[in-house]
């Protein structure tokens, strides 16, 4: 495996590789990232996996100067799984001058988490950018625990025409349901156990929705009193569409609850499909 800091290195260790697959990720790996640089490596004949935490993307009271960074661990693990190249560039690497051109989403950037973390999808689409013209892969894996980055990224790629496929994965979850996340690592003994819970209230609005209950206003005020009367304190719980993260209209069959709430410091999101 090799560890790879400057763009220019990048590109020249790169021309020799027929095909690329691209794992971007801020550090702290968990079993989640691993998960798919396996299955990329299925496609693809050289794995490259980023580590870079995005300043960008980050509000002024968020976390950015304490998230985990866990580079050396993260090395041993990416070793371990098989990846390539490892690509660790510094912020001054990846923003040289200011970056005074920014990639802005249409409005799916303002709902959901978009609304709770102003500016956040426009720094994700614009480091992303960044590293799918530094990296040129030919395949792209992103995990689905992050629903609405998905849906912002795969309109970007489809919208600019860039040469990459994008490809979703299912979210790799723990024995008792949590979704993985390096935020994880954030959660008390008591707040971990209890954890799980944002996945089981998902799962009671998804079988609400088989069971034909219509009146979705109805099922997210329930939930959100369910988590509040556990010591969470939700953002939203909200029912969309799948395609695009709208309020589903009569006869959508493809619909997704999203999630996020607090619990404690920490701020956990988890989602669910649903098909009617």
């Amino acid at each position: 495996m090799e560890i790879i800091y400057s763009v220019a290195e990048l590109r020249m260790r790169l021309k020799q590789e027929q095909s690329v697959g691209f794992v971007p990720t801020m550090g702290n790996l968990h079993a989640g990232h691993i998960e798919l640089t396996r299955q990329v490596r299925e496609r693809v004949s050289c794995v490259v996996l980023s580590i870079f935490v995005n300043r960008l993307q980050f509000g002024p009271n968020e976390d950015f100067d304490k998230y985990p960074r866990t580079f050396l661990d993260d090395c041993d693990r990416c070793r371990e799984a098989g990846v390539d190249i490892v690509f660790a560039p510094d912020e001054k690497e990846m923003y040289p001058v200011p970056q005074d051109y920014l990639v802005e989403p249409p409005e799916i950037q303002h709902i959901l988490d978009g609304a709770v973390r102003p500016g956040h999808f426009r720094g994700v689409a614009t480091v992303v950018l960044k590293l799918f013209n530094m990296v040129q892969p030919h395949v792209a894996l992103f995990g689905k625990k992050d629903y609405q980055q998905c849906r912002v990224l795969s309109n970007m790629v489809r919208q600019f025409n860039l040469p990459v496929e994008m490809i979703l994965a299912e979210t790799v979850r723990a024995a008792d349901g949590l979704a993985l996340s390096s935020r994880n690592g954030y959660l008390t003994a008591a707040e971990r156990s209890e954890a799980p819970q944002l996945f089981a209230a998902l799962n009671r609005v998804k079988s609400a929705l088989l069971a034909g209950e219509s009146d979705l206003a109805a099922i997210e005020r329930r939930t959100v009193n369910e988590l509040s009367s556990r010591g969470w304190r939700p953002d939203y719980i909200s029912i969309r569409r799948q395609s695009d993260l709208l309020a589903p209209q009569h006869g959508d069959r493809d619909l997704v609850v999203l999630a996020a709430a607090r619990l404690g410091t920490t701020r956990l999101i988890d989602n669910l499909e649903v098909s009617l």
